[in-house]
């Protein structure tokens, strides 16, 4: 076999491993505040925000969306980061989907 004729390797890549982004309800952080991270993190409209507020106020948790784990981790570093500066207690957390 010359240099010219390499065969032809395929390489199966699998897309990766997605994780939902979850928040999570607490008794102290208020719903505007819950509004304000959806948009600005998680690029919700304002009407969306505010539906996905109610649920998580109402069922304990919503999904904010679904990313690959670097996307879904920094997200909710940035919820943590952004609720430790204005001193309230909100969580957020990721989960395989």
């Amino acid at each position: 076999m010359s240099t010219k004729e390499q065969p032809i390797i395929k390489k199966k890549i699998a897309a990766p491993k997605m994780y939902k982004v979850l928040i999570l309800n607490d008794d102290f952080t208020t719903m505007e505040f819950v509004v304000m991270v959806l948009m600005v993190i998680f690029k919700k409209s304002k009407q969306d925000a505010h539906s996905l507020m109610l649920q998580v106020h109402n069922d304990g948790f919503g999904v904010c969306g679904v990313y690959p784990y670097e996307i879904a981790e920094t997200k909710v570093a940035f919820v943590s980061q952004l609720a430790q500066q204005n001193k309230f207690p909100l969580r957020c957390k990721l989960e395989e989907a």
